[in-house]
């Protein structure tokens, strides 16, 4: 594949991706190719290659001869990604506040000071695309995150928070402001070093 396919279908991936956790394109949906090419403006091969590697990632499901589907939902999948995104997420912080330097400081103040630029925002009334609210929010995860010293758990962790986040959006169960007290007080204690108490919140 060239550098400009290979760019193209990072491309259309990540927009895939995109409408699927934000239920653009619902759980369960049949993904038929011609349409999908026309919607993304790619080629087909292009669109199997992304769709194989959503399915690889459990973004999309990939039943024998049936073609591509949205994954779908289940009350015990929510159960088991919320406890998985927990279990991860406690081991990285607990191991970023070990090996975290003064950048990983001052990223960690960064990003959560946008997160909570964005949700007084959003509780004054002002309109934020759900794009910039989910971009803080990741920004905010990684920061927390980002000096486990471990790339494998980093990228485990987004794909279940990414699945996660799925759900609370399609289920509408996403609740910014208690999010957002929960987030301001797990930032406290990871800043101050403290993750016993972090993952306790």
């Amino acid at each position: 594949m060239t550098s400009a396919a290979t760019t193209v279908g990072s491309s259309v991936y990540l927009k895939i991706k995109s409408d699927i956790i934000t239920g653009a394109l619902t759980p369960g949906k049949k993904l038929k190719l011609n349409a999908l090419k026309v919607q993304y403006s790619v080629s087909v091969s292009t669109l199997r290659e992304t769709l194989n590697r959503l399915a690889s990632d459990g973004f999309v499901d990939a039943p024998e001869r049936r073609g591509f589907l949205v994954r779908t939902m289940s009350n015990e999948d929510l159960i088991e990604l919320s406890n998985l995104r927990v279990l991860l997420q406690c081991a990285a912080i607990k191991a970023s506040c070990a090996f975290g330097d003064k950048n990983w400081e001052s990223n960690l103040v960064s990003a959560h000071h946008k997160l909570a630029m964005i949700g007084k925002k959003i509780m004054a009334g002002e309109d934020v695309s759900l794009e910039r609210q989910l971009h803080c929010d990741w920004e905010f995860h990684f920061a927390l995150v980002r000096a486990c010293n471990s790339q494998h758990m980093i990228a485990i962790f987004q794909n279940i928070y990414e699945k996660y986040i799925g759900y609370q959006l399609v289920l509408r169960n996403y609740r910014w402001v208690k999010a957002l007290e929960e987030q301001h007080l797990i930032f406290e204690a990871t800043l101050g070093r403290d993750a016993e108490t972090a993952q306790n919140i």
